[in-house]
């Protein structure tokens, strides 16, 4: 049992650049029948153009996966740190990229 536990594990490597991350403070979210994507962007103040810093492509499963992290992740942070407050007047930009979007 020990060593089917052994073989089950994950080796994952962060190499220096990717450890940086990237900072958005956007993110729109299209999909197809088939995939989800992720486009995380940074908006500056009084610059008018602004690009996609990282695209994530995931399956639709993947991609509820990760909305149910997101929210256990959301609540354990709100358990220590108190409610996340929504922000009023936040960027609210309608973009349509042909198929069904969602910001967030």
């Amino acid at each position: 049992m020990a060593e089917e536990s052994k073989n089950n594990q994950l080796n994952i490597e962060l190499n220096e650049q990717i450890a940086e991350g990237e900072y958005s403070n956007l993110a729109i979210i299209t999909h197809s029948t088939s995939e989800f994507v992720l486009d995380f962007i940074r908006v500056m103040p009084g610059v008018p153009k602004a690009k996609v810093k990282s695209r994530v492509v995931m399956t639709p499963q993947h991609a509820k996966r990760l909305m149910k992290a997101l929210a256990d992740n959301i609540s354990k942070f709100e358990s220590v740190n108190g409610p996340i407050k929504d922000v009023e007047g936040a960027i609210n930009i309608p973009l349509n990229f042909g198929g069904p979007t969602a910001m967030a």
